[in-house]
């Protein structure tokens, strides 16, 4: 599942969103390697849709101290704008 972030950090920023219910990242295991693959696919295939070939950033936060505030595993699509390191 995929839609644009209702509070967004960038021109273009999607969250990406498995359907099966991972708390956060340290809780992925090894089964759900296909799962986090489908992801980036998933990534790479909207980034084109929305014109973002000149490239694009993506960020999975977790825990709350990392700015995780949704307890469910997601992927954030970011892109439209030039992008400082390191972040925030």
């Amino acid at each position: 599942m995929a839609f644009h972030d209702v509070n967004p950090q960038a021109p273009v920023h999607i969250l990406i969103i498995p359907k099966q219910v991972i708390r956060t990242h340290a809780d992925i295991a090894p089964e759900d390697a296909g799962l986090l693959g489908h992801l980036h696919i998933v990534a790479v295939m909207l980034a084109k849709q929305v014109g973002l070939q000149a490239g694009y950033r993506l960020v999975i936060n977790c825990e709350a101290i990392a700015g995780q505030t949704v307890p469910h595993l997601h992927m954030h699509l970011l892109g439209g704008r030039n992008f400082a390191w390191p972040p925030g």
